[in-house]
This record gives C-alpha cells, sequence and structure tokens, in this order.
C-alpha cells in the first residue's frame, strides 16, 4: 500500500479535486475569507484560484509529503504569499484566537481525530472568527447511509483515511462552533455514497 499512497493517491486525488463541479461550491464557500487566515488539509493546492481577489496571504498545513509534488509548484505560481506546514489539524502550534478564518475542504473526512481537531480549530480562531467548511458525508437518505457503512472499511485505505459516513453538520455544531450559513445537498453527476455535501459558515 505505500507504493499506492506514494505514486497513485496523489494522482487521483489531483484528479478528483480537479473536478469542474467542485468550482462553484469552493468559490462560495472561500467567498467571505477575510483576514488572516489558515487552511488546514491543503491537499494538491487546488482551492488557490478560488479566493476572493483581495486575499493576498494565507497559512496552511497539510501532513502529507507525498501531495508536495502537487502542491509547491501551485504555490510558486499563486498570486497568494502561501506559509505552508506539514501539521496535523489535531495538533496545532498556534497559540490561542490567532486567525479571523479557518478553511476546510474535504478534510474533516479524512483526519482520524476529528473532534480534537474541530476544538482545535475552534481554539485558534478568534472570537467572532469563521469557520468555512466544504465537506462530503454522511447522507440523510438512510438507505444511503447504510450503504456508506458497508462500503466504508473498503473505501478508506484507498482514499487517504476518508470516511464515507461523517456526518459533517453535527460535528461542527458538537465542537461548540456555532453553525450560521449551511447548505447541504447531493453534488449532481456525483455517485450519492460519496456526493452527499455540507457547505457553510461556522462562528467562534
Amino acid at each position: 500500500m505505500r507504493l499506492y499512497h506514494h505514486f497513485v493517491f496523489p494522482y487521483l486525488l489531483d484528479a478528483v479535486m480537479s473536478n469542474r463541479r467542485l468550482h462553484a461550491p469552493r468559490q462560495r464557500t472561500l467567498a467571505p475569507a477575510r483576514g488572516r487566515i489558515l487552511e488546514i488539509g491543503f491537499g494538491t493546492g487546488r482551492n488557490l484560484p478560488h479566493y476572493p481577489p483581495d486575499v493576498r496571504r494565507i497559512e496552511a498545513i497539510d501532513p502529507d509529503l507525498d501531495l508536495d509534488r502537487y502542491s509547491l509548484p501551485r504555490i510558486a505560481r499563486a498570486p497568494i504569499e502561501v506559509d505552508f506546514h506539514h501539521l496535523d489539524a489535531e495538533h496545532l502550534p498556534f497559540e490561542d484566537r490567532r486567525y479571523d478564518t479557518v478553511v476546510s475542504t474535504f478534510t474533516l473526512c479524512s483526519i482520524p481525530d476529528v473532534e480534537h481537531a474541530l476544538a482545535e480549530i475552534r481554539r485558534v480562531l478568534k472570537p467572532g472568527g469563521q469557520f468555512l467548511f466544504l465537506e462530503h458525508g454522511r447522507s440523510p437518505d438512510p438507505a444511503v447511509a447504510r450503504l456508506q457503512d458497508r462500503l466504508n472499511s473498503a473505501w478508506r485505505p484507498l482514499a487517504g483515511g476518508c470516511h464515507l459516513n461523517r456526518p459533517m453538520r453535527d460535528l461542527v455544531a458538537a465542537s461548540g462552533l456555532v453553525p450560521g450559513s449551511v447548505r447541504s445537498y447531493y453534488l449532481e453527476r456525483v455517485p450519492r455514497f460519496a456526493g452527499w455535501f455540507t457547505e457553510g459558515v461556522a462562528q467562534r
């Protein structure tokens, strides 16, 4: 599996994240980004073109060194300055109340201790700060949710630890962040077991 995760998975991840159907959800999610910004789960850097034009600098983290061959060239070409760190979201080495905005897109599904990561996000946000998120997760349709549960154990090792069945809206709310404008929907032309999306804003 190591060869798969080193050579194959980064290519597959970047290909999936380049899907044009994700452009509009990314644009909507990132539109409110302001102030001092932290992006967790930077991945292959596909969010960079979707930040508002007035965003000139972000900080970003991702623990996966195998994604650098995609993310680092994008950082070098981007009009945004990116201060990038190889870190995981469960252990953020940043002081309390540091950021105005924290961004997560297609990341909460793969963090091993997602509750701890959300607590860290809340900790580093300033009072009144915003958590912008775009995630796929557990469908409200019982038949689809049962399928997600059945597929999950086989899916995770092939998809970088991604869980199909995490209830994203509930996880965010349980962290102490206060959901504001949040919408959930099936993304068109994506299999329903992977296509239930939740996007929105939660406040510190």
